[in-house]
């Protein structure tokens, strides 16, 4: 059982508003613009922009990271920094052009603390993840994409299990709702961290790509 499980509450305003829009791109738009106005953790309070996520409604395959940094919260979009610079290439080797696939986080909103008088980027910690949670299965929900693929451990932790080990089981199937398989490899940012183009950024790369083709292989099937 994956972490992308929720209760149905007897009345649901988000539910309700979803329901009355037709297609899924009307209902990905709803989801975002309740992602725009949430206030449900302390994130929004230094937010210049929530990202909800963007990408196909329609989906083969969802990528999930861990939280929007610094160029993320300025544009309103994901993964549009030097790690998103990296996962596009990686997309482009693999035959996956970004608008075919829909990417988002675990938290729509930029973790970070005040230090020194600047924001600086943290994890996401628990509450906000459980609170942010109940998006990203309703975009699931929509979307029902055959393959969620998480980057890095704070992702994986967050979609497959609150244990998950990304050394030991990053490349490993995971089985998800709706038939969706789930699958968890390094962040490209942790790629990044290690060098980008040294000996061990090289491993990693390997690693990744490896995933990589275990995701093209299930999105032909």
């Amino acid at each position: 059982m994956s972490m992308l499980t929720r209760n149905l509450d007897l009345f649901d305003p988000i539910d309700a508003a979803v329901g009355e829009r037709s297609t899924p791109e009307e209902q990905l738009e709803v989801i975002a613009g309740f992602v725009r106005g949430c206030v449900l953790c302390g994130l929004g309070r230094n937010r210049r922009h929530a990202v909800p996520g963007e990408g196909g409604a329609r989906a083969g395959l969802m990528i999930v990271g861990e939280g929007p940094g610094e160029n993320e919260d300025l544009q309103g979009r994901p993964f549009v920094g030097r790690a998103g610079e990296l996962l596009d290439k990686i997309l482009a080797a693999a035959e996956l052009p970004r608008p075919s696939v829909f990417i988002t986080n675990i938290v729509k909103c930029r973790a970070a603390d005040m230090v020194d008088g600047k924001l600086v980027n943290r994890p996401p910690q628990a509450p906000e993840v459980n609170a942010c949670r109940p998006y990203l299965v309703r975009q699931v929900e929509i979307i029902q994409p055959l393959v969620i693929l998480c980057l890095g451990a704070p992702a994986a932790r967050g979609v497959i299990d609150n244990n998950f080990n990304i050394t030991e089981q990053r490349g490993r199937w995971f089985e998800g709702p709706y038939g969706s398989r789930l699958i968890a490899t390094f962040h490209p940012a942790f790629i990044l961290r290690r060098g980008g183009a040294g000996a061990g950024a090289r491993e990693l790369k390997k690693l990744v790509w490896e995933d990589m083709k275990k995701v093209m292989e299930a999105l032909a099937d």
